[in-house]
């Protein structure tokens, strides 16, 4: 086999439609566009989510709801999953350092505290936020908080 013996598998490459070409072609004339109007035209383009003059369906459908700019998304930690936590990588403070280390949140993720469960080892804490009953009961276990900005 050379180079000048490949070919195509049969039924791969399709025969150009040569259009313009002329009236005896059978393509020529229009050349395949129809009659008249901005799609026979050349350099027609189809813009994107145009629907002909109708009003668009973004437009159409209602709006719902209010999202708020400032949202703030915590990745959230309970006391009964921080015990299983430490235990499992034998964490020595509850820091964003190892935490990320650990696979356990990524770089840009804000981390909370809430009181759901039981704290029994002496742990200190640095997060970006704390609710009152998880301060409560980490600082009973003889641990410390630290918030983060």
């Amino acid at each position: 086999m050379k180079l000048h013996n490949l070919k195509p598998a049969e039924g791969a490459v399709h025969k150009q439609k040569r259009i313009g070409r002329g009236e005896a072609s059978g393509k020529g004339g229009t050349s395949t566009k129809g009659n008249k109007g901005q799609q026979s035209r050349a350099g027609y383009q189809l813009k994107l989510a145009h629907e002909g003059g109708q009003m668009p369906i973004q437009r159409r459908v209602p709006k719902r709801g209010f999202k708020n700019p400032n949202h703030i998304t915590f990745k959230v930690f309970n006391l009964a999953q921080i015990e299983l936590l430490v235990e499992k990588y034998e964490l020595k403070e509850f820091s964003l350092e190892s935490l990320y280390v650990n696979g356990l949140v990524s770089r840009t993720d804000k981390v909370k505290i809430l009181g759901n469960g039981e704290l029994a080892t002496k742990l200190n804490f640095k997060v970006h936020a704390v609710s009152a009953k998880a301060k409560a009961v980490i600082e009973s276990a003889g641990g410390t908080v630290e918030v983060l900005n």
